[in-house]
């Protein structure tokens, strides 16, 4: 079983009536209710837990964390950015969703801007599975679609992705890295473009789909932990 955190920053169900109708619990329990039926150990955390619910306790007893935040990104303390950041390195796995990708932790990771185009316009969504080798990418078709979605178009300022599952077109004709993984020290990390809080995406039975094959993806591998430093020789070395 993958021991599972679901993280939210929980700010838009508490201060949007339309949000509240579609995620009444919030969008990190509507995540953990679809993925339910998963070989998961689900818990969630919010931000305005202390330690925003990702005390040392926490992380050290999550293998895979999926971070969902949006209006908040700043409030959230640079303590326990490093925190989660040291624990990707050592081989915990992150899957960031949608405006995720403006996140402390994301940002840090990918060590670039991660800035992109949006619009917000009821804009058809067509998600095209680009490696349908990936384990990401399991159950589904050559493409699924979203009938409304908040818009994200290139560039989007993100170092080239290790692998590229999925690329979105957008009704209005932009197109999107909407899935990439990628590897930081130990840890795996998958982003996944859609979920905006005003949709609810977070019903789809396709994008459950991803984000839970997405989990087990990023689940810790039983590899031997880098050693780092000054080495000593494991042959003698001859005098020359």
């Amino acid at each position: 079983m993958i021991k599972l955190t679901i993280w939210n920053e929980f700010h838009h169900e508490k201060v949007n009536p339309a949000v509240t109708e579609i995620y009444p619990q919030g969008i990190h329990q509507a995540l953990a209710d679809g993925l339910a039926d998963q070989p998961f150990v689900i818990r969630t955390a919010t931000q305005d837990q202390p330690e925003h619910g990702l005390t040392e306790e926490v992380l050290n007893d999550t293998d895979v964390l999926i971070w969902w935040g949006h209006k908040t990104h700043r409030l959230v303390e640079d303590e326990i950015v490093n925190r989660v950041h040291e624990r990707v390195l050592q081989g915990m796995g992150l899957v960031v969703l949608h405006s995720g990708h403006f996140s402390k932790i994301f940002k840090k990771l990918m060590g670039t801007n991660c800035d992109l185009r949006w619009r917000e316009a009821d804009d058809r969504e067509r998600i095209w599975v680009v490696d349908p080798a990936h384990p990401i990418a399991e159950g589904l078709g050559s493409y699924f679609e979203l009938e409304r979605e908040e818009m994200y178009g290139e560039h989007f300022d993100i170092p080239a992705p290790d692998e590229l599952v999925f690329v979105s077109w957008f009704e209005g004709g932009e197109v999107f890295r909407s899935g990439c993984t990628y590897h930081r020290g130990k840890g795996k990390i998958f982003y996944f473009r859609p979920g905006h809080e005003t949709y609810p995406t977070y019903y789809n039975e396709n994008v459950l789909k991803v984000i839970g094959n997405g989990v087990k993806w990023a689940s810790p591998s039983q590899t031997a932990t880098p050693v780092y430093g000054k080495s000593e020789p494991l042959e003698a070395i001859s005098a020359k």
